[in-house]
């Protein structure tokens, strides 16, 4: 356990790159974002290893020091998906490559995990658009009906619902919400202005603002429709009238 402590980046790389078993590190979170790394940052990484080599390397699976955390798989599951929730392969997406000897495989897989396949990113829009418009739903109707704590708590629920849905309509995965900004100032969402959609998701989280919600909603709805989700949205029928701007 306390060699494991002492165990820094640096000398792990070492030690990785000088094991022919291990084909692949990626270095995942605020050091790969670019400006994003303070003194508290520690480094975030992926080993990934030959699927028909034996190392000493997997005594480390589960290291997890303040200076280093350590998320040892195999290449097979390192392609798949499998146990790798959203936010890890939006992680990934954006991750840095440090060592890749399948001339450029690595690059590639982390290419292959930034874009979502048409049906898997539909079907996550149809999805993330009725859990937006059921919170949005709920927010208005509990400012209308005197509410107002449980009308901020929908609206603040209804923001994060709207970015994976955006961001699904992109085909891309949806970034934590610490890379959020990052993630727009560099790669911004077709047909959206940033400011404008971070200025209303501020106003929104803070305040539950109705005429605010509604104004954002139209936006989305003609977004939606366009893109192929109309039934989603008239699954609502009349509802959608409370969700509009009036």
């Amino acid at each position: 356990m306390t060699a494991q402590k002492a165990l820094t980046y640096d000398a792990f790389v070492e030690l990785a790159t000088a094991d022919p078993a291990v084909v692949g590190l990626v270095l995942k979170g605020s050091r790969a974002h670019q400006g994003m790394t303070t003194e508290h940052s520690d480094h975030d990484l992926y080993v990934v290893l030959d699927d028909d080599r034996k190392t000493h390397l997997s005594r480390f699976a589960g290291h997890r020091t303040t200076e280093l955390d350590l998320v040892i798989v195999s290449l097979d599951e390192f392609r798949g998906t499998a146990g790798m929730p959203g936010f890890d392969r939006y992680a990934l997406a954006r991750g840095k490559v440090v060592l890749d000897r399948l001339d450029g495989g690595i690059a590639r897989i982390l290419a292959d995990k930034a874009r979502l396949g048409a049906d898997e990113a539909f079907q996550e829009a149809d999805k993330w658009l009725d859990a937006y418009s059921n919170s949005l739903y709920r927010s208005v109707k509990n400012a209308r009906d005197g509410h107002a704590f449980a009308s901020k708590l929908d609206a603040a629920d209804s923001i994060r619902f709207l970015f994976e849905l955006l961001f699904a309509l992109d085909r891309r995965p949806r970034p934590f919400n610490k890379y959020l900004e990052w993630e727009l100032a560099r790669f911004p969402l077709p047909g959206w202005d940033t400011a404008e959609l971070l200025d209303a998701a501020d106003s929104i989280s803070a305040t539950g603002d109705v005429s605010t919600q509604r104004g954002l909603f139209a936006q989305v709805e003609a977004v939606a429709r366009r893109c192929g989700h109309s039934a989603v949205l008239d699954a609502w029928g009349e509802d959608l009238h409370l969700m509009r701007p009036q």
